[in-house]
Formats: C-alpha cells, sequence, structure tokens
C-alpha cells in the first residue's frame, strides 16, 4: 500500500497471538476492528473528546500498519497482533459499549497524519499508568478533555502542533503492493515509479546502491543495477528482477529508513507516490493509457472470443466499457466497465500469454512484445523495429534508416522520434505500444500494401 495514497481497508486479519507464535487469524470490517479496539482499550465513561482522541489514535495506528505492510512485507499472512506488546488489544467476539461503538462508526475513516506527510501517522499510546511511552497516554486524554481540550488539542498534546486529521477518507478492497507481476527491463507503470523511489532513499543508507537517474516509472538498465546491487546487500538472488520477495524486502527496507512504522516518522511526500501514469481508467477519458489499453483489448479480443475487441482511438467510450467489461466477465473479476488495477494486471498477463504464444511467423507484423523500449536495451524486439523503421526510411526518408543490430542505441533513438514528429505521438523516443503499433501500421500499409495487424484476423480463437 506504500505505493499510493492512504485509503481504509474494508477488512483487517488479526492474529490472535504473537508475531511468531501459532494462533488463529481472524478477518473483521475495519469499523468493527475499531470498535472492538476502542472497547477493550478505553472506558465508555470517559468524555467524549478523550474517547474521540483514542480512537483517531487507535485508527490510525492501524493504518500505518496496513500502509506500511509491515507484517505482510515479512512473510506474515495477517496484518496486525491482537497484542498489546506489540499492537493494540483485540479481544476476538467481544461486544461493544453503545457510545463506543457510535462514536467508531463516525471516525474509523478519519486517521492522524504529519502535515506536509500522506501515510497515517504511526500513534504510538500507552495507558499512562502501569506503562508510559513517548505517545499520548490514554488515562492522560482524560485529564485533558476534562480541562476543556478538544480531541484536535488532546492530539497536538502528544504528537505535536504539525499534525492534521484527514476526514472521510475512502473506503477500498485493500490489495497487496506487490501486483503479482515480476518488474524487470522494459517493464513501465506507477509500481516501477515507487520502485525507483524506495531504492533511491535506501540507496542514503546504503550508499553502495546506486542512484537511478530518473525515477520515471521505466523499468531501465539503470534501475536493474539498483536492484542487483539492492539484492546482493540484502543475501537476495542476484537477477535483476524484482519478484514478490524482493519487492517486500525493498518496502521493508524502505519503511525501515523512513522511520514510516515509528512516532518519528521522516514522513511519505505527495510526490514520492504521485503515479506518473493514470491510476484507474473510465468512461470519458481520453489519454495515451487509453490507447494502451485499447490495443490489448484489440488483440486479446482477437484470440479469446468471448472478448470484444476495441478500435484504438484514445478516448474510453461506451464501446471500450463494453470490451472491459467483457474482459472482466471472461476474467471473474467484477464486471464495473473501469480499469483497476486488478484488471490492469490481468489484462497484462492476458495479452503477455498471446504475446508469447503467438510465433512471430503468424502475423504480418509482430506484436508489441509488452515491454517498453528504449535507449541501452537490446534484443530481438528491438531488431524488429529497427527493421520497420528502416523500411519505412524508403518512403519516408526524414524518418533515418537505422542498422538491425538489435541494440537501441543513439540512432535508434533519433529514428523513432523521427516517427514520432512525422505521424503526432509524444517524442519521447521511447518505443511503448502506442509507437508500436503506430510503426506496424505504417509498416504494414507500405509493405504489403493493406494495414493488417496482429489484432485483425488471426485466424483462431481461444474459447
Amino acid at each position: 500500500m506504500l505505493t499510493g495514497t492512504p485509503f481504509i481497508p474494508e477488512t483487517i486479519t488479526v492474529h490472535l497471538g504473537y508475531p511468531d507464535v501459532a494462533a488463529p487469524n481472524v478477518t473483521v470490517d475495519f469499523s468493527s476492528y475499531i470498535k472492538n479496539v476502542a472497547s477493550s482499550e478505553i472506558y465508555p465513561t470517559w468524555p467524549e473528546s478523550a474517547l474521540r482522541a483514542n480512537i483517531y489514535a487507535i485508527t490510525s495506528f492501524a493504518l500505518n500498519r496496513i500502509y506500511t505492510e509491515w507484517y505482510r512485507s515479512r512473510g506474515y499472512d495477517f496484518d496486525i497482533t491482537a497484542t498489546t506488546q506489540f499492537d493494540q488489544m483485540f479481544i476476538n467476539g467481544r461486544e461493544y459499549f453503545e457510545n463506543i461503538s457510535y462514536l467508531a462508526d463516525e471516525l474509523f475513516n478519519d486517521y492522524v497524519r504529519r502535515q506536509g506527510t500522506v501515510e497515517p501517522l504511526f500513534t504510538a499510546f500507552c495507558n499512562g499508568t502501569t506503562s508510559t511511552c513517548k505517545g499520548l497516554s490514554q488515562w492522560g486524554t482524560v485529564t485533558l478533555a476534562n480541562r476543556g481540550y478538544t480531541p484536535y488539542e488532546i492530539l497536538q498534546y502528544y504528537y505535536g502542533e504539525n499534525i492534521d486529521i484527514v476526514r472521510n477518507a475512502p473506503v477500498r478492497t485493500n490489495m497487496p503492493s506487490f501486483g503479482g507481476i515480476d518488474l524487470a527491463v522494459g517493464s513501465a507503470g506507477n509500481d516501477v515509479k515507487s520502485l525507483q523511489v524506495f531504492l533511491n532513499r535506501i540507496s542514503g543508507n546504503y550508499p553502495a546502491i546506486p542512484k537511478i537517474p530518473q525515477a520515471d516509472g521505466i523499468f531501465d538498465e539503470a534501475t536493474a543495477a539498483a536492484v542487483r546491487t539492492f539484492q546482493q546487500v540484502f543475501g537476495l538472488e542476484t537477477t535483476g528482477i524484482v519478484n514478490a520477495s524482493t519487492w517486500y524486502r525493498i518496502t521493508y527496507i524502505y519503511t525501515s529508513v523512513k522511520h514510516i512504522a515509528e512516532l518519528n516518522s521522516e514522513g511519505v511526500r505527495l510526490e514520492e507516490i504521485s503515479p506518473v501514469f493514470t491510476e484507474d481508467l473510465k468512461i470519458g477519458m481520453q489519454s495515451i493509457e487509453v490507447s494502451v489499453l485499447q490495443y490489448y483489448l484489440a488483440v486479446i479480443g482477437a484470440y479469446y472470443e468471448a472478448v470484444t475487441p476495441v478500435e484504438i482511438t484514445g478516448y474510453f467510450g461506451e464501446k471500450t466499457e463494453l470490451s472491459v467489461k467483457s474482459f472482466q466477465r471472461v476474467f471473474g473479476l467484477p464486471q464495473t466497465g473501469e480499469v483497476d488495477r486488478a484488471t490492469r494486471n490481468d489484462l497484462y498477463r492476458a495479452y503477455q500469454g498471446i504475446a508469447e504464444a503467438v510465433p512471430p511467423q503468424y502475423t504480418a507484423v509482430a506484436l508489441y512484445p509488452g515491454t517498453v523500449l528504449r535507449e541501452g536495451v537490446s534484443g530481438s524486439s528491438v531488431r524488429i523495429i529497427q527493421e520497420y523503421l528502416t523500411y519505412i526510411n524508403r518512403s519516408y526518408p526524414n524518418i533515418p534508416s537505422v542498422s538491425n543490430t538489435g541494440y537501441f542505441g543513439p540512432l535508434t533513438k533519433q529514428s523513432v522520434m523521427a516517427f514520432q514528429r512525422q505521424f503526432g505521438i509524444d517524442q519521447t523516443g521511447i518505443v511503448g505500444a502506442v509507437t508500436w503499433d503506430k510503426i506496424a501500421e505504417v509498416y504494414s500499409d507500405l509493405r504489403y500494401g493493406f494495414d493488417k495487424r496482429p489484432y485483425q484476423n488471426p485466424g483462431y480463437t481461444i474459447r
């Protein structure tokens, strides 16, 4: 969850024991969890200002555990424990006090954060009698409430003047921060951008890890070098590929060096988690991300009989929405017609399965390889795009021909930029799905006299 803006999870999984001790896990809805902990930790007879301040602290503490994936990043299958030695008291099956239940319903999607940061503050607290700590004193809140302090003033008294209360945060289904798809050279997206931000911050404490010059969401050779060094430093298999174990080790170390799960957190700034690509796609949007979505749907629709193909226009209209719903139906996802993270991941997996299974000679022009091509990468996909650009050069001499070396060097970048300039595409010098598709279209038209791409009449379907 470190990869985005905090939200309130629909549920939370509680381990009914110490972290390393075998004990049952229970999953409850988040508001019920807050009611349970508040009814177990504080007294219903306390002044309302004290009750509210404590519920804010209880909620923020739990959200910090979820936001940092404090336990899940270390391989546990729960979000928080039920013990005050590690977290906060949860008594499975207990009844709730009526006034605490009422307040929890009102406040469960409000939390505390430091001004200028986004993560829920690690609102450490203790009872203030048998145990004391640097955070909030539960019994101390009663004294302050009796003096006329408001809930916000009570929280400021313990956590400092520079705090905010975020109100009415959205409630969403929680998903693991690792998307289930390994990240490697050519991968692109907001997860890659987060990975680059994490590694650059970690390198401040571990200078052997090289800085990544561009945290732009595209996994390049510099990113791979930083990943390999991280894996060496922390005893992981040195592959340069980010699988689940490497991802969660990176997020755990990032949380540790920034003290995010501590009261003295360095804080996560908005610019660190700001997406470089549009997160969710829905009807009415118009962007290059929509064009990429439509390209994937067009190819998948050509091979999956029940997925409705769609034209690549860059505009998310009703036809695209129907196509997305048909894909979601085939892959057992909620049929919302909107492309969220779960839909995007399954789209990518389905597309990659096709791209890897269809032999190059089967189609007039090759499928987009599913990975971004930019300066510094090499491979058969680079060779194909070089061949296409060289053929296009015969009709468009302003687009330089390039040798089909398979290495994407400065000359290939210049040729790509010239092509993009000629055909009204952003001149990035990077070949993603949209640029690949346009190059394939022009090449097909020039070479065969018609526009024949892999998603047009492929010849067989997957039922």
